[in-house]
């Protein structure tokens, strides 16, 4: 039951080439950045990821993107990425863009063996009829278009048929673990980090704070660890390192002072 490994380049040493991941992280928080790294060095190529967003350069996924290491990408925020719109546009990556809330329900769906599901989500737009550029050719044309989706009436009301995603692996990071697997996460860390780890078949995730079994409040796990298959302590330094994706400051002052 001790899922802990001793290092994170262990932990991600049999993601192949061609492999599928779940990503957690939003913008910049929650972002596995010590496992990304260690898979950067590791040297995989041609992943297929599944994530929020693809980081920012030099950042996040944005190092394996910058690498060209990243073939396909399924997410739906791409803004802060210049190497990625550039990439994208060149026809160098597949992209395919789906709502945020459907995206968290997909994954989440398929975590829990649910194959696919109805959402109003998307309805009367091109996520629905299709069309949207998965892949540009070199000359701009759109090389790969999405495919129609399925849509059925309940109560009235047209909804979307989207597919539940597996991935081979995911990589997630979590504020506090145990060497059982069980993850307790902080903030905007919680949203996409536990329906990725429930995604992966083989779901590594970097704590910041790594306790014994007992230790985590049963009715405080936020994931369980029958979802989590190794665990990776991070340093001081590591579980510190953190960016604010951008900063934006007050100028309103009360008493002379200026708060930001």
């Amino acid at each position: 039951m001790n899922k802990v490994r001793d290092s994170a380049a262990e932990a991600v040493a049999d993601i192949p080439d061609g492999a599928s991941l779940a990503v957690g992280g939003f913008g910049l928080g929650g972002v596995p950045e010590v496992l990304i790294r260690a898979l950067y060095e590791q040297g995989a190529a041609g992943l297929r990821v599944v994530s929020n967003n693809c980081g920012v350069d030099g950042r996040g996924l944005g190092v394996l993107l910058a690498a060209g290491r990243i073939a396909r990408v399924t997410g739906s925020y791409v803004g802060e990425n210049k190497e990625f719109a550039r990439q994208y546009l060149s026809g160098e990556l597949e992209v395919e863009l789906t709502p945020q809330g459907t995206l968290a329900e997909r994954l989440r769906a398929g975590g829990a063996g649910i194959p696919a599901f109805y959402t109003p989500a998307g309805v009367g737009t091109q996520v629905a009829r299709g069309g949207l550029p998965w892949r540009y050719a070199a000359d701009g044309s759109v090389a790969v278009a999405s495919p129609p989706k399925e849509t059925r009436e309940f109560g009235g009301r047209p909804h979307v048929l989207e597919h539940g995603i597996t991935t081979d692996f995911a990589l997630v990071r979590a504020w506090r673990g145990d060497r059982h697997g069980n993850l307790v996460f902080r903030k905007a860390a919680a949203n996409f980090n536990p329906p990725a780890a429930m995604a992966g078949k083989v779901t590594v995730a970097e704590v910041e704070e790594l306790v014994e079994p007992g230790d985590l409040a049963p009715d405080a796990v936020h994931l369980p660890g029958v979802y989590v298959q190794r665990v990776v302590a991070l340093s001081a330094e590591q579980a510190a390192d953190k960016q604010i994706e951008r900063l934006t400051v007050s100028t309103s002052s009360t008493r002379g002072t200026v708060r930001s």
